[in-house]
């Protein structure tokens, strides 16, 4: 498998080009390579100085993150940004990058992993952005208390980052949106759901969760998003040959 093909592999089922038009996120190849054959390859959640080095230690020939190098307008190549591009010309790396459509994917996605993780059954899409539904919410049978939740999203036994437990003893309905999506408690509460899980907190969202009785559950930004890496990352190793490692720097956030 070359880069081309690595590419044509990622589009068949990641529906790119849906989400071209939403996402800041250049998604795809936003670092190229000599031409050649991709024996491993690395994934991450974040594409840094740190996740470049130790993937080019793995001997990887390119490198897939959900957070890239380049969004939106076109950036000045200089700083940080020039040593991390640097980085991956020196160790002729490729650099490949997957945003919205790897939290969206109703498989593979961030939220798709984390809905099967915490167990919900009648599953639909849920928190529209820009008219294309990033999450997914569902229901709880039987129904399970806050505490073990947590222990369904956060199976490493890590601390969220923030939790407003307002919500009923037994949960039994939750709806969930990876990364930076705090405001969609009010959609989640707007139909009555007992648990709205995230990655980041927000102040705002405190007294809506407090008044409408629901639970808010911020497990951090980076831990809601290294499923859908990982997820790509066997599923790559699965079918195609392709050796596979995940390059771990937890943020914290």
């Amino acid at each position: 498998m070359n880069l081309l093909e690595l590419d044509d592999w990622c589009r068949s089922f990641l529906e790119i080009e849906a989400f071209k038009k939403i996402d800041d996120s250049l998604n795809g190849v936003q670092v190229g390579r000599k031409s050649g054959p991709i024996t491993r390859a690395a994934f991450a959640v974040d594409a840094c100085a740190e996740t470049i080095r130790r993937a080019a230690e793995e001997k990887a020939q390119v490198l897939f993150v959900h957070h890239g190098l380049f969004w939106g307008s076109p950036a000045r190549i200089e700083g940080p940004l020039l040593e991390r591009v640097r980085g991956l010309l020196d160790r002729d790396m490729a650099l490949y990058a997957c945003h919205l459509p790897l939290d969206a994917h109703p498989e593979y996605g961030n939220n798709a992993v984390l809905a099967r993780m915490l167990g919900l059954a009648e599953i639909e899409p849920f928190g529209l952005y820009k008219g294309i539904a990033l999450g997914f919410q569902g229901t709880l049978d039987p129904p399970i208390s806050l505490e073990e939740a947590v222990r369904r999203i956060l199976p490493d036994g890590s601390k969220p980052r923030a939790i407003l437990p307002f919500g009923p003893g037994r949960i039994s309905g939750a709806a969930v949106v990876s990364g930076g999506a705090p405001m969609e408690l009010f959609e989640a509460a707007e139909k009555r759901l007992d648990l709205y899980v995230t990655g980041e907190p927000s102040h705002s969202v405190y007294h809506a969760a407090q008044e409408a009785g629901i639970h808010f559950l911020a497990a951090g930004h980076y831990a809601t998003e290294v499923w859908g890496v990982r997820a790509v990352a066997e599923k790559l190793a699965r079918e195609t040959g392709v050796e596979t490692v995940f390059v771990e720097v937890p943020t914290g956030l």
